[in-house]
């Protein structure tokens, strides 16, 4: 984690992962997030899987295992334990394993017959699955359009683990952001509560806390931006002022109005999304959408 903080904050731009959003407050806070007005993907992507669960289920069959990537509550993951026959195991994959350790009593409740074998890990390189039936077909399930947090090399990197990890009759349900007009984009990440902001600034709050810097809080706000020619809303913080920041036994300087750059989340649009899933050894098989056009959850084959 420092060598990652020192290394994004020693750029022309500053950066952070945006997987270092993800502690334990930072999990809660997103799942806030996902029940606002303004924030579509969840609410819609909910909607889709609903009407879809049926077909996916037929299409898949029974007795698979599912692996989902950055699992977080597994709220959306249950319309698919209730819609698929014969689950042979559940495998929950996320970074925070506060947050696996909270989900699993509670779909163990819910699922009393289902094996549930939680795994802490990045899933842009999927940890090795624990042992389950080798007869059973992997679906991966990857929803939220959290693909859209990745650049493309690190799209090709993941679905390369995870053809890989699923094997050859593997299947990936996949939740992917559409491209749409900024006026439903930004403020879907730029909340008027502030949730979003409180989301972005505990970064800096986990990084004073883990690695024993001495961010000032209130000396940086939370904006969010769209990058049309990215195609993606970008959040940042800014500096409010002309300050410094010791991390690790470095000084980092920053000017007002500089930025620390914290998460992309790209739109897509199918035929374009097409390319970059060949090239990580994967088709779409199956496609599912919303009367707006807003969301697509796609299930995909291995090309």
């Amino acid at each position: 984690m420092l060598d990652d903080v020192l290394e994004g904050l020693s750029g022309r731009q500053k950066t952070l992962p945006s997987r270092l959003l993800y502690d334990a407050r930072g999990s809660d806070l997103f799942e806030d997030i996902t029940a606002l007005p303004e924030y579509y993907p969840t609410r819609t992507e909910t909607a889709i899987l609903n009407a879809a669960a049926p077909d996916l289920s037929r299409r898949i069959g029974e007795g698979a295992v599912l692996v989902e990537y950055g699992a977080g509550a597994s709220v959306k993951t249950r319309i698919l334990l209730d819609a698929l026959e014969g689950l042979a195991g559940y495998v929950p994959i996320d970074v925070s394993d506060d947050m696996l350790a909270k989900t699993k009593p509670l779909l163990q409740q819910d699922y009393p017959e289902l094996p549930i074998h939680p795994v802490v890990g990045n899933f842009l390189v999927p940890p090795p699955l624990p042992d389950i039936d080798p007869r059973a077909r992997r679906v991966g399930f990857f929803p939220g359009s959290t693909i859209g947090n990745l650049d493309d090399a690190d799209i090709e990197t993941f679905l390369n683990g995870a053809a890989e990890e699923l094997g050859p009759d593997g299947l990936l349900v996949l939740g992917v952001d559409l491209k749409k007009s900024p006026d439903i984009l930004i403020p879907a990440y730029d909340d008027a509560q502030g949730v979003t902001a409180d989301f972005n600034r505990n970064l800096l709050v986990r990084i004073n806390r883990e690695l024993g810097a001495d961010f000032n809080l209130d000396a940086f706000r939370h904006e969010a931006r769209w990058n049309e020619a990215e195609s993606r809303m970008e959040m940042h913080l800014v500096s409010l002022a002309d300050q410094s920041v010791t991390i690790g036994g470095r000084r980092f300087d920053f000017a007002a109005g500089e930025t620390i750059h914290t998460e992309n989340s790209r739109k897509f649009d199918l035929d374009e999304l097409d390319a970059v899933l060949a090239a990580g050894a994967w088709s779409r098989e199956a496609t599912y959408t919303d009367p707006g056009q807003l969301f697509s959850v796609l299930l995909l084959g291995r090309a």
